[in-house]
């Protein structure tokens, strides 16, 4: 990753760059629904961003990621749902997603957090400590992409339940 990229809070003044970022990121990717900007608009309307970074480049935002509570039917407390998680196409695959990933699951433990679980390519994911857990499941998610990564040696079990922002469509 480039020495020049700042991992940060995002502030009010990245909002706007944080929606260009996101829907650059995903606009060509044909597992996309496209509505990732709106998800993350709404996570922040609803004040459930736990944790909200972004990837500075010279006072410019080149990515973005985000945690947000999530409801575990067995009702273990303190998971959170990463992402969705954002780099512009031009600076793809040079470490910033990752490092994104690394800091936003460093912040999600200070703040005490029990884990975090995701829906995304287990490939890139497990490289970060992510992988199916038995008896973890979200509606309609093949069970290969749903991912999690307890913090400590207690493993949720049941269905998943995202903030009702993941289903913001605009």
């Amino acid at each position: 990753m480039d020495k020049n990229i700042i991992i940060r809070d995002e502030t009010p003044l990245d909002i706007d760059a944080i929606t260009e970022v996101t829907h650059a990121a995903f606009q060509t990717l044909p597992i996309s629904h496209h509505t990732e900007e709106f998800i993350i608009h709404a996570l922040r309307k609803a004040d459930v961003l736990a944790v909200s970074l972004v990837a500075d480049l010279g006072g410019k935002v080149v990515g973005h990621i985000a945690f947000s509570p999530v409801t575990m039917a067995d009702g273990s407390p303190g998971w959170y749902g990463l992402g969705p998680v954002s780099v512009v196409p031009e600076l793809a695959r040079r470490g910033i997603g990752k490092a994104l990933v690394h800091q936003g699951l460093s912040a999600l433990k200070a703040l005490g957090a029990k884990g975090s679980v995701l829906v995304g390519d287990p490939d890139y994911y497990e490289r970060f400590g992510f992988q199916n857990l038995p008896g973890l499941t979200h509606e309609g998610v093949p069970p290969r992409n749903l991912l999690a990564l307890p913090f400590d040696e207690r493993q949720p079990t049941g269905a998943v339940v995202f903030h009702e922002g993941f289903a913001a469509k605009e």
